[in-house]
């Protein structure tokens, strides 16, 4: 039987694309808190108490994270993204079924 060459690869690039998530993330909450320090966040707790945004600026950041991934978070999803690990997450998750339907509509 033969292995797939890619295999070995397949951990880093999945390791490099939740990176790359994950600095989106953090460039839309400087977007709307530029004291923000992505060091000093506990990514299990509420992301709104740990980057100190309210309700207005929770939302500039998912309107941020769209034009930056194309990824758009339904109101009906907003409480799947309430943690940065949750919304990495759920990015992640996304990523594939939103570049579908972005490309299909451009």
């Amino acid at each position: 039987m033969t292995e797939r060459p890619t295999s070995a690869a397949e951990p880093d690039h999945a390791a490099s694309e939740r990176e790359a998530m994950r600095e989106a993330i953090y460039a839309s909450l400087r977007s709307v808190a530029p004291e923000f320090d992505p060091s000093s966040i506990d990514g299990r707790r509420p992301l709104r108490d740990e980057a100190d945004i309210d309700s207005f600026d929770f939302l500039n950041l998912l309107i941020d994270l769209q034009a930056r991934t194309g990824i758009e978070v339904p109101e009906a999803d907003y409480a799947r993204v309430g943690t940065l690990d949750a919304m990495l997450a759920y990015l992640l998750e996304r990523r594939g079924t939103d570049d579908a339907s972005s490309t299909a509509a451009a």
